[in-house]
């Protein structure tokens, strides 16, 4: 009996699991379309992020 408890709780454990990554899965497609969104309505605020946010990794990550 103790090792039917034992499967049936790792069976649920491994749902929620599943469920959590599905939900974080769908939030991050969720937020792309959104930014897709956006940059579509707003293409200079777009292109004036990825420039400063391209200028801050490039300054941070040179090589010398």
């Amino acid at each position: 009996m103790a090792s039917t408890q034992a499967a049936h709780k790792a069976s649920n454990s491994r749902q929620a699991e599943e469920l959590g990554e599905t939900d974080a899965v769908e939030m991050g497609r969720d937020m792309i379309e959104h930014l897709r969104e956006y940059a579509r309505e707003n293409p200079e605020t777009a292109a004036l992020w990825c420039f400063g946010i391209g200028f801050v990794l490039g300054w941070k990550l040179k090589i010398w």
